[in-house]
């Protein structure tokens, strides 16, 4: 019964986040704003309110170890996995924004989170910092999107919602998807709970596999389907402005929740939150080459997540060599792999072979 209960809290999460994109996204096409800042904010953060109802549940539960588990797990899902498929599917062009401040941002709150975390536990007010900034750098989005493309809502309102739903239609499709989301929430953490418990399994790796992946889900159906219809700055955007809510909205939320913060316990402080660091890295070199993300970087960063789900899962099961390559994977594998992505990025840059779609962007 309880692994039925998590399949429908995973069902109606998804459903409540189609729900809250199809709205939000019909309202920010009434605000005119451009397609990358409906993929970094509206998309983002429709398709990451899981983690946040998640998280917030969780934290006010006493359950944080899955609420940072599933930040954590959400972030490395997103890259490496979504981003990878997405470009495995259709290279992905890359905007000259994103490379000059979003990821560049990204990387910066990722390892802020990280330094939060190092005295073991992020604090109620490191939570409230965190939320200060977010509500900044989601004022100063909108703000430069609306100056910036003032006149494309028109063609994005006849693709994405040619409808033309009212304010009022959009609203409640919110409202709802905000009731479902929170309802399938307490499903997943109540069901998630209880198997981690019943297997022996941490509420973190629990968090860190199960939950994040299930909240993912929107992300991946959002970017895999904005690949294929060509959407490619909703796809790359939803990703990086997804990684940024969840460490600055949903993480912060759930430290102003709990009673005592976020505690975080010595392991994930060493590996999980090193390899997120280290995939918010990652990003950076990829998308330089060239501005896009090809099919072989893709394909890199998809082996990357398998192997990190593979260890992670070694590591629960206490066998005896999972330490040893966890070390070697989040402190020799990662760093080796930015640096080969950055030196062929190099060259490629310097040989002038860009790709036509990537220089459309620049």
């Amino acid at each position: 019964m309880v692994y039925a209960l998590l399949l429908l809290g995973l069902v109606v999460l998804v459903v409540g986040a189609e729900i809250i994109v199809r709205g939000a996204v019909s309202l920010a096409e009434i605000a005119r704003v451009s397609p990358l800042v409906i993929g970094l904010t509206v998309v983002a953060f429709g398709t990451s309110a899981p983690e946040l109802a998640v998280s917030t549940v969780s934290g006010l539960k006493g359950d944080s170890a899955i609420a940072l588990g599933n930040v954590v797990g959400s972030n490395i899902f997103n890259v490496l996995l979504i981003l990878g498929l997405s470009a495995v599917i259709v290279p992905l062009s890359v905007s000259a924004q994103l490379i000059r401040l979003d990821v560049p941002i990204m990387i910066i709150v990722s390892i802020a989170a990280w330094l939060a975390a190092v005295d073991g536990t992020i604090q109620r007010w490191e939570g409230v910092g965190m939320l200060l900034v977010f509500l900044t750098y989601t004022g100063w989005l909108v703000r430069e999107g609306r100056r910036q493309v003032p006149d494309q809502s028109s063609e994005t309102s006849e693709s994405v919602s040619p409808r033309g739903m009212s304010v009022v239609v959009s609203l409640l499709q919110l409202a709802i998807g905000l009731g479902l989301l929170v309802w399938g929430a307490q499903l997943l953490v109540e069901s998630a709970t209880t198997i981690a418990r019943s297997l022996g399994v941490s509420d973190i790796v629990i968090g860190l596999t199960i939950v994040a992946a299930g909240t993912s889900l929107p992300e991946l159906a959002t970017s895999v389907v904005a690949a294929f219809k060509g959407q490619r700055d909703i796809a790359v955007g939803n990703v990086v402005g997804s990684n940024v809510f969840n460490l600055l909205m949903v993480l912060a939320t759930a430290a102003i929740v709990s009673n005592n913060g976020v505690p975080v316990a010595a392991e994930t402080l060493r590996f999980d939150m090193v390899v997120m660091v280290s995939t918010a890295l990652l990003c950076l070199p990829i998308f330089f080459s060239g501005a896009i993300v090809s099919r072989t970087e893709g394909a890199v960063m998809l082996t990357l997540f398998v192997s990190y789900t593979a260890l992670l899962i070694s590591g629960s099961l206490l066998m005896p060599w999972a330490g040893t390559a966890k070390s070697w994977f989040a402190y020799g594998v990662f760093p080796a792999t930015c640096v080969a992505f950055g030196i062929l990025g190099w060259l490629t840059r310097n040989r002038g072979d860009v790709d036509p779609v990537g220089q459309d962007h620049q």
